[in-house]
């Protein structure tokens, strides 16, 4: 009996000795294969298919956000979804026999800025041409086709002659001196526009962008308004390029709210989605011709923004590239290559393994560019990888070269992840920045309409008591992605804190594209048209 159980102990010591081994084994190669997986190997991963499994977290996420169109909408409010939300700005655009009631607010404040208003409707168009059905697979296609529209009915509107275009409703002056819902403002509402004698190529080649991208997402379902927008897009590019200047130079008190660095990359945006939306050589003319080589910065990569649009051109022409290379004349190879080698050197900067990897992030790998407003770029950065990440994997490219390293798609992928999910709470602060998403998020959100309840009967100075409450915003501002942390990853949650609680119509428009790509597993790039 003693000699049976000394035999039986040993080969049990054995055995957990051999299972030791296997388990230290088993994590150096795991620890070694993940060190050395973005190398990977030659052979290109599998073309993904329709959209696959839903993730709850980002598909949450997603309905979430979309919800934050509705909160900033203008005008007559059809099928209102915000319960303390109302009609209002309803004779905006009266004195010059205009109806600009719609379009939406552009932040915290009750202003319409035509230039980031623009560049909301072109990510959000973007983001649908890209990922339409992975929206329509988790029920948000119909919303975000619907905020679209209300930015576009604007858009035209604004736009009553070629050469005319209406670039701002309200006095930020005037209205910054007031706290107030937008239902209750009774203030002057000027109106400023650039002309021939007064150009902006910048915000007109910015809306002639976004009318492009917005045709090609109406095409099917509204050809008639498809075409509509398309005329006023290529009118306003011709208005952009042959009366050429800074709508910021031209009429200096935007520049303290938007004031742009530049029009040449608007240009490059423009002409690039009109060459989508019309197949017209003498756009990719242009993108690859002189003003190419005057604007297009190759070989610099530049961060993605409501001022500077040239990284999402590159990843936009890169589309050409990878899917169309064949049907291109060779006369455009060489600029639509210059293109597509900056995209890439773009996201190389942005993948933290990379040679070249951008040391502008936080300890926790937040991207991080500007203390104001410092979730636009990691957002719109991550939303860029995701597309180019999705590029990579329908057009069989098995790897990205940054240097003397590569990596892959799903390398990409992580990255734009890793973005997402800081964003929604992954981060010190254990906060989520989108509003109404996760257990924690912020209270004291900068927006007037949510801080004041909304049976409250204000004027423009009284309701600055709002503004100064210890209380919590009576309103949820749904879908609200606030400025975000500072570069120590901290963050005050203060209405006064505008730096960090004001969000943005343009954030709602990168965040959604982002998550949209998430929202699935990734699904194979269509065509546009």
């Amino acid at each position: 009996m003693g000699e049976k159980s000394r035999s039986k102990g040993g080969c049990c010591g054995w055995f957990i000795a051999f299972v030791i081994l296997a388990l230290v084994v088993g994590a150096i190669v795991f620890t070694v294969k993940k060190k050395f997986s973005h190398s990977g190997s030659d052979k290109p991963a599998p073309v993904p298919g329709p959209p696959g499994a839903v993730d709850q977290k980002y598909s949450t996420a997603l309905k979430t956000a979309m919800q934050f169109f509705d909160v900033q909408k203008s005008g007559r409010l059809v099928d209102n979804k915000i319960s303390w939300r109302g009609n209002s700005a309803l004779k905006d655009g009266s004195q010059a026999k205009l109806d600009l009631s719609k379009g939406m607010y552009d932040a915290g404040d009750n202003m319409k800025f035509g230039f980031p208003m623009a560049f909301t409707a072109t990510v959000l168009s973007w983001s649908i041409l890209e990922y339409g059905d992975q929206m329509d697979h988790v029920g948000q296609l119909d919303a975000a086709q619907d905020s679209l529209k209300w930015i576009t009915d604007f858009l035209i509107n604004a736009h009553p002659s070629e050469n005319v275009l209406y670039i701002q409703v309200g006095d930020p002056v005037a209205d910054h001196k007031c706290w107030e819902k937008p239902e209750a403002m009774t203030e002057e509402r000027p109106l400023l526009q650039v002309n021939a004698s007064c150009p902006g190529s910048d915000i007109a080649a910015e809306t002639a962008a976004a009318m492009a991208s917005a045709s090609l997402v109406f095409k099917k379902t509204d050809p008639t308004y498809s075409s509509t927008l398309l005329k006023h897009a290529k009118q306003l590019f011709t208005f952009a390029d042959k009366n050429r200047g800074s709508y910021s130079e031209n009429i200096p008190e935007v520049a303290t709210y938007y004031n742009s660095t530049g029009y040449g990359d608007e240009l490059l945006w423009a002409a690039s989605w009109l060459y989508h939306a019309t197949g017209d050589d003498s756009y990719l003319q242009f993108v690859t011709g002189q003003d190419g080589e005057d604007y297009a910065q190759w070989g610099s990569p530049t961060w993605f923004s409501w001022d500077n649009k040239l990284a999402g051109t590159q990843v936009l022409l890169s589309r050409l590239s990878f899917f169309k290379a064949k049907d291109i004349s060779n006369s455009y190879s060489s600029g639509l290559h210059s293109y597509r080698k900056t995209a890439e050197a773009v996201m190389c900067g942005l993948l933290p393994d990379s040679p070249t990897a951008t040391k502008s992030r936080t300890d926790d790998g937040l991207i991080w560019v500007s203390q104001w407003n410092s979730l636009q770029h990691p957002v719109a950065s991550a939303f860029l990888a995701a597309v180019y990440s999705d590029y990579m994997l329908t057009s069989q490219t098995p790897k990205l070269k940054c240097d003397s390293d590569s990596f892959t798609p799903s390398d990409l992928r992580d990255f734009a992840k890793s973005q997402a999910d800081y964003v929604l709470g992954k981060n010190p602060m254990h906060m989520s920045f989108l509003v109404g998403y996760g257990d924690k998020y912020p209270q004291f959100v900068h927006h007037r309409g949510a801080s004041i309840p909304a049976d409250a009967k204000t004027g423009c100075k009284d309701g600055f008591q709002w503004l100064e409450s210890s209380d919590p915003n009576p309103n949820v501002a749904t879908g609200a992605l606030v400025g975000g942390p500072f570069l120590n990853e901290t963050f005050i949650d203060s209405r006064n804190n505008s730096m960090q609680t004001e969000p943005s119509t343009y954030n709602s428009a990168v965040i959604v594209g982002l998550l949209s790509s998430l929202v699935t597993t990734s699904s194979a790039v269509q065509s546009f048209t």
